[in-house]
Parts: C-alpha cells; sequence; structure tokens
C-alpha cells in the first residue's frame, strides 16, 4: 500500500530518486505495425491537481456519480486502506460509519482552498477492491459556490487498456502518467486480494507512500476510472507493500516497481434510484458485509 507513515519521511527523497530511475530504465521499445482504421482519439484533457483533497497520509479527489445533482452532498474518494480507522481486514465491510475525516482541497496550480469536511464514511473495503467513499458536509453547489470548483465525474464504465491515465496527488502536490498494461485478474498483498485491478504502465506511474487513493483519471474523457492503491516497493512475493498477481492456474508473478490502481466503476453498479450505495441494486460489484 501507499500510505504515508513517519517512518518513510526520512527516506523520501531516496525513495523518489529510486523509484524514477527504476521505471525510467525499464521502458521497452516497440515496432510499430499498420492496423485497420480507426476513428480518432479524442484529444487529450489536461489533469491537473483540480478538485484533489490532501490528507493527513493519504491523497484523495472531490468527486461526483454520473447522474449526481448540484443539491447532493459532495463526495471525496481516496482508497480503502486511508481509512482514518485503520486498514479494513481482509473480508470487512464498513457502511454508513460517523466520520469527522477533514482534508485540505486544492486548485489546479495545487493552490490551497480551503478545507473540507466529511460527517460520514458510506462505504469502505479493502476487499476485492481498495475503496472509501466519504460524504462531505457541504453540497456540490456550495463548493461550486465557495471555491468555484467542479467534481470530478467517476465513469460508468469499464476503463480500456492502453488507455492513457493521470495520477494526481494532492499530498504530493504532483502528478503521474502512464498508459495501462492491461488489468490484473487477482492482486494478492499480505492478507487482502483484488480483482480486475488496473495495471500501471512501466513508465510514468513509480507512485508512491502518500499518492495512495489518488485518482486514476482518464485522459481522454477526464473522468475517473480507478484509484491509486499499490506497488510493489522491494521486489518481494505477496508481502506489505510488495503485491503479486495470482494468475488462474495459481502462478504467482512479481516484479519490483509494478503499480497499481482499483476500479471505481463498481462504484456505480450500485447506485439506487437515490443516488445512494445500496449493495442489494441488481449486478451490484461491491462486496457486501
Amino acid at each position: 500500500m501507499l500510505k504515508r507513515t513517519a517512518a518513510m519521511f526520512a527516506a523520501a527523497a531516496v525513495t523518489i530518486t529510486a523509484a524514477l530511475t527504476l521505471t525510467a530504465g525499464t521502458a521497452s521499445a516497440g515496432t510499430a505495425t499498420a492496423g485497420p482504421a480507426t476513428a480518432p482519439r479524442p484529444a487529450a484533457v489536461h489533469v491537473t491537481l483540480a478538485s484533489t483533497i490532501a490528507l493527513d497520509d493519504c491523497s484523495a479527489s472531490l468527486v461526483r456519480y454520473p447522474n449526481s445533482q448540484a443539491g447532493d452532498q459532495a463526495l471525496m474518494l481516496t482508497a480503502g486502506h486511508c481509512f482514518e480507522g485503520g486498514m479494513p481486514s481482509a473480508g470487512q465491510v464498513l457502511q454508513n460509519v460517523p466520520s469527522s475525516r477533514s482534508g485540505t482541497l486544492l486548485d489546479g496550480s495545487g493552490g490551497e482552498l480551503g478545507t473540507v469536511q466529511a460527517d460520514k464514511l458510506l462505504y469502505a473495503t479493502m476487499t476485492n477492491t481498495d475503496i472509501s467513499v466519504y460524504e462531505l458536509t457541504d453540497t456540490f453547489a456550495t463548493l461550486q459556490s465557495e471555491y468555484g470548483v467542479t467534481p470530478l465525474t467517476i465513469s460508468a464504465g469499464h476503463p480500456v487498456s492502453g488507455d492513457t491515465i493521470a495520477i494526481p496527488s494532492a499530498y504530493w502536490d504532483r502528478t503521474w502518467s502512464c498508459t495501462l498494461n492491461g488489468f490484473a485478474a487477482t492482486v494478492e498483498e499480505d492478507q487482502w486480494t483484488w480483482h480486475d485491478s488496473l495495471r500501471y504502465g512501466r513508465t510514468g506511474c513509480a507512485v508512491i507512500g502518500g499518492s495512495s487513493g489518488s485518482p486514476d483519471v482518464d485522459t481522454s474523457t477526464g473522468q475517473v476510472v480507478g484509484v491509486n492503491n499499490t506497488i510493489n516497493e522491494n521486489g518481494q512475493k505477496c508481502t506489505l507493500d510488495n503485491p503479486c498477481e495470482v494468475g488462474a492456474n495459481g502462478t504467482i508473478t512479481y516484479r519490483r516497481g509494478q503499480g497499481y490502481g482499483q476500479e471505481t466503476y463498481w462504484i456505480t453498479t450500485c447506485l439506487n434510484a437515490s443516488r445512494a450505495i445500496d449493495l442489494t441494486v441488481s449486478g451490484c460489484l461491491l462486496p457486501r458485509p
């Protein structure tokens, strides 16, 4: 996981340098081949730090569902392991838990706009995925009026391999960017298991502690397709901070510097007519308690 800890602080500069060096050195060259004509891709969206939120140990973002209304309570998205009560155990699901989590809302250049305050944890888990969704005390309309911010929209569709994502981290005031190198059917790290994880390309997304919970933004749409989750830091197998992939036949693969995100369209499969997370909705992909 990429939650920031005090023990990491002294080694931050070394870690950043080593990670960037490692990732830059692992890019592989390929030969372009002609293929069938396709429709031109839309121009890339310039992803900034706008609507990101800095927590005390993680990153987060101000988000909306595809059908959210201006008068709805605003939402904050981060990783499940960033829950202020501690990392949920494997199999644990939290719903509608009172919360006083606060964070600093940033503008596009990383400037501090003000503090946003949660009053409820709507959902959090580290089982099958790694997400937390908070309800804030302000509505979307209030934040728009006070700060001029527009929330990021959570995509309702599955991301596409080869698409470019940006990972803006409010904690670090910086953004990583890479292409999606497919999807990992099963990722394991210590006691936790995640499915259909976003597999980051080897160049550009050497994410670090404190970037956990940052949104994975599709640069072709500007929408959130995932939440930044973890990276294999030391080249170990399936241990804490060293995720591995497990194939259908049980084969385990792992590689230092391989990073992952967890898909967020799962959330949209569980929304009821009132735009609330309802795990009984038909087709809901989020795990139940």
